[in-house]
């Protein structure tokens, strides 16, 4: 049974903020935040760019370009970021209200920056199970960047973070974009080591943690943490990669086109390197940051507009999130 992405949307807020802005604001050389971190420019949210508004904007688009009518989406799956409009909220059913899906039922998901890859793996065995569905949408916002102090050199590795909305459709039958097998890698021992450590059941929100700043997103033990990270996260990287072509029947040489998150330049030429892929095989981010879990969806679509994807060809989409989580999924693009 063939699974295909029948479309995909994105929505990118018109404010940025430049490399030359970051710099100012964390008391870095101007180069060190284009040229290493890779960051020349990225997307903030304006006024009314919130989280699940973004996704709503997302999901329209891809619903007016598969030319689908919204009644005929069974399932919506919010994969946005728990950093929304309101604490304790169901964001897919208000997503699924804006949009006019009353024929759904829908329900939010979370992995972070690995989101998205998780739920086309939970989407696609929703509709490999249940004879009853056809069509899928997956769609959210991020705006993590509101919870980044670029004074704390302890997250400069995430000053890269930045806004926008993203969605993507799975049909049933459909014959192009064919999804295939993902692989996800989970790793416990990082789970507190990037955290925002007040406004939880541990450290409630007080005016004091206010007033400190402590609302935002800081790491408990930056040199455990690297040192511990060095070893495991390239690796797992390329591990989810491989392994998703394998269960794809597919190999490295295979590859065609890696949706690649946002990540420091190094790292991300690292691994076209260890994949024995070139430049134009992957686009870098670095005129838009890093948009969570929309990354690979943005990378696929200015593939296409770009003109890099082929019928036949084999695409990766591939994620990495604070926690940590890894994952990759192949597509076979176009008709196959």
């Amino acid at each position: 049974m063939k699974i295909g992405i029948l479309s995909t949307g994105m929505y990118l807020p018109v404010n940025t903020m430049t490399g030359e802005e970051i710099a100012s604001k964390a008391g870095l050389p101007v180069e060190v935040v284009e040229n290493k971190m890779g960051i020349k420019k990225k997307t903030i949210p304006g006024p009314d760019d919130h989280t699940v508004a973004m996704g709503i904007h997302a999901a329209n688009r891809a619903i007016e370009k598969a030319n689908l009518e919204p009644k005929d989406i069974d399932v919506v799956i919010y994969v946005g970021e728990e950093h929304k409009e309101y604490p304790l909220w169901t964001a897919s059913i208000k997503l699924q209200e804006e949009i006019g899906a009353y024929h759904a039922w829908a329900f939010d998901v979370a992995l972070r920056c690995g989101t998205t890859i998780m739920a086309m793996k939970l989407a696609k065995s929703l509709l490999e199970t249940d004879p009853e569905m056809k069509t899928i949408l997956l769609a959210g916002g991020y705006r993590n960047c509101d919870f980044i102090d670029y004074r704390n050199n302890r997250t400069r590795f995430m000053f890269n973070l930045a806004a926008g909305g993203g969605a993507l459709i799975l049909q049933k039958g459909f014959k192009k974009n064919h999804l295939l097998q993902t692989s996800i890698v989970t790793d416990g021992s990082f789970s507190e080591d990037v955290i925002v450590p007040v406004g939880g059941t541990k450290e409630p929100l007080t005016e004091s943690s206010l007033q400190q700043g402590l609302y935002r997103l800081d790491v408990t033990d930056p040199e455990g943490m690297k040192r511990r990270l060095e070893q495991k996260s390239m690796d797992n990287f390329l591990k989810v990669i491989r392994q998703s072509l394998y269960k794809s029947g597919f190999e490295e040489k295979d590859i065609s086109y890696v949706a690649m998150l946002h990540m420091k330049r190094s790292a991300h030429q690292f691994v076209l390197k260890e994949l024995g892929l070139r430049e134009n095989q992957s686009i870098y981010l670095e005129e838009y940051g890093h948009i969570g879990q929309f990354d690979q969806i943005l990378s696929l679509e200015l593939a296409e507009q770009s003109g890099l994807l082929k019928e036949g060809d084999i695409v990766v989409m591939v994620s990495a999130g604070i926690g940590y989580a890894w994952g990759a999924t192949t597509i076979i693009w176009g008709n196959s």
